[in-house]
């Protein structure tokens, strides 16, 4: 079995890395240290001029802190994703959920009607909720074409189980992409559970050696790392006779 391979970056040059390394497509957001949040209108102009657009999926995401948001908040995402799809990216990464751990189906029909043609990416709003498989099947119907999840638990490799699950109830429908503190090892038992992708961030520290300190954060800032971009590639498209090998 293989999976299509999708790198978190933050900047156009981790994105320029990705594609080079193998990635097949990624999610561009910033401050993956919180989760990740919606990127700059240049950011994702840069990025799309980096890249072409049709791989860049966009985190939409106004905030840390949670996924139950306010009417302002629901209506500037509709904004950002408007804005998003018209600097030439092929989808958004969006996720709202209810205050009792449902999916915000009306929320996420209006970032639907907001996205166009683009490709609606529901995250890992998913793993906050009690029953992940129920808001898997309250999404039917809401124009969802892909759900990022770690099957609830804090990593992807811990919720295989789940995973799978969530594979077989979707089958025909959204894709299921398996994401959350995903390590190149856990590719091969993450991809057998059938999903279609696999997410991971490939993340390393530069920079941490440069001027820091109070006002500037902790020293250091991310970059994509290619040699676990590669090895990532590498083990989502490896057959299943090389996997039993």
């Amino acid at each position: 079995m293989t999976a299509a391979l999708e790198i978190a970056v933050q900047d156009p040059a981790g994105a320029r890395d990705a594609i080079a390394a193998g990635a097949d497509r990624l999610e561009l957001c910033q401050a993956l240290g919180v989760g990740g949040v919606t990127p700059s209108i240049g950011l994702i102009e840069a990025t799309v001029a980096a890249v072409g657009g049709a791989r860049v999926n966009v985190l939409v995401r106004p905030r840390a802190g949670g996924f139950v948001y306010d009417r302002s908040e629901i209506a500037l995402v509709s904004a950002d994703i408007s804005a998003a799809v018209r600097a030439g990216v092929g989808g958004v990464v969006i996720g709202a959920l209810t205050s009792d751990g449902r999916a915000d189906v009306p929320t996420v029909r209006r970032w639907r009607d907001a996205a166009g043609q683009a490709t609606l990416v529901f995250h890992r709003a998913i793993d906050a909720a009690a029953d992940p498989v129920a808001v898997l099947e309250q999404l039917r119907g809401a124009g969802v074409d892909r759900v990022l999840t770690s099957g609830g638990a804090t990593r992807a490799i811990d919720g295989l189980e789940t995973l799978a699950r969530l594979v077989e109830i979707a089958e025909g429908g959204a894709e299921i992409m398996a994401g959350g503190g995903v390590r190149v090892e856990d590719i091969p038992a993450i991809v057998a559970t059938g999903v279609g992708a696999v997410h991971l961030s490939a993340r390393a520290l530069a920079g941490e050696d440069e001027p820091s300190g109070p006002g500037g954060g902790t020293a250091g800032h991310d970059v994509t790392d290619i040699t676990v971009v590669r090895a990532a590639e590498a083990a989502c498209h490896t057959d299943d006779a090389t996997l039993s090998a």
